[in-house]
């Protein structure tokens, strides 16, 4: 069973509003809610037809500068032949509603709800939307450090609902990781997961760390700590967080807490603004 995935609110809220809400922007991290999500806040790409974005994450210099993160809304019969200008991008495509026709390498593959594609930099892709409703999918993308003796990874489609979560030691299942791409294979030099974490459980420390993060809660509650803040995040929520912001977590109820987790992994730390090679990693 495919289980649920929040996407973005869109529409216009109402003059009658309040404005106060939960966005907030800091020097270790974001927070973007739902509720922010609107139309008057959506981005549109060459080459994509019947198509609107949200980009919730965007490199920054002094900030977070690994990756960029859309939420893509295509229209039926919308998408593009042309979808990357950047020949140094790879991506990480999930399926959260609808669904889409993705062509590899003249290759065509159908993927609905709980779908994940990775696509290497340079591959020849193209993407539409099929059926009758709009299909919404998460693009996380980032350029992809050479090292040498390592080709970039293979391209892949995985399903979420097939693969097994992995519990945390000690958790009893409580708090468990869908790995979307292989943690073992160096090749990739960012991984993206789904992280659950049952009522109750906990994220029991202040993780902080090299790797900069990009959350999308996919489903349920939770209270978040961000540096020094503690923060109470729900579906549709985004967060994204500098390298080394502390971070831990509880999950509320009465269902999981989900979310769609991108880090960057795997590489030395540059060591200026540009590496060696490539674009500053960690």
């Amino acid at each position: 069973m495919t289980p649920p995935y929040a996407a973005p609110a869109g529409g216009h809220p109402p003059q009658s509003d309040l404005l106060t809400g939960r966005a907030v922007f800091t020097e270790a991290y974001a927070v973007i809610p739902r509720d922010v999500q609107r139309d008057i806040v959506t981005s549109r790409l060459p080459h994509w037809e019947g198509t609107r974005l949200w980009v919730l994450a965007r490199p920054m210099t002094g900030f977070a500068e690994t990756f960029s993160h859309y939420v893509m809304e295509v229209a039926p019969g919308g998408g593009s032949d042309r979808p990357e200008s950047d020949p140094r991008a790879e991506a990480g495509l999930f399926v959260t509603e609808g669904a889409v026709r993705l062509t590899l390498d003249g290759a065509a593959q159908d993927l609905g709800p709980g779908h994940f594609a990775y696509l290497p930099p340079g591959a020849d892709w193209r993407l539409h939307a099929r059926g009758e409703t709009p299909a919404r999918f998460h693009w996380i993308r980032k350029a992809w450090v050479p090292v040498e003796g390592l080709a970039p990874p293979a391209p892949f489609v995985a399903d979420e609902t097939r693969i097994a979560p992995e519990p945390m030691p000690g958790t009893e299942g409580r708090w468990a990781t869908t790995r979307l791409m292989d943690p073992d294979d160096l090749a990739h030099d960012m991984h993206v997961t789904i992280v659950t974490l049952q009522p109750g459980a906990a994220i029991p420390f202040l993780e902080t760390h090299v790797m900069e993060h990009g959350l999308y809660v996919l489903e349920g509650k939770g209270v978040y700590r961000l540096n020094r803040d503690w923060v109470e995040v729900e579906a549709g929520d985004y967060m994204w967080l500098r390298a080394f912001c502390p971070q831990a977590c509880y999950a509320g109820g009465p269902g999981p807490f989900r979310y769609l987790l991108y880090k960057d992994v795997n590489r030395h730390a540059g060591l200026g603004p540009v590496a060696a090679g490539g674009p500053s990693s960690w």
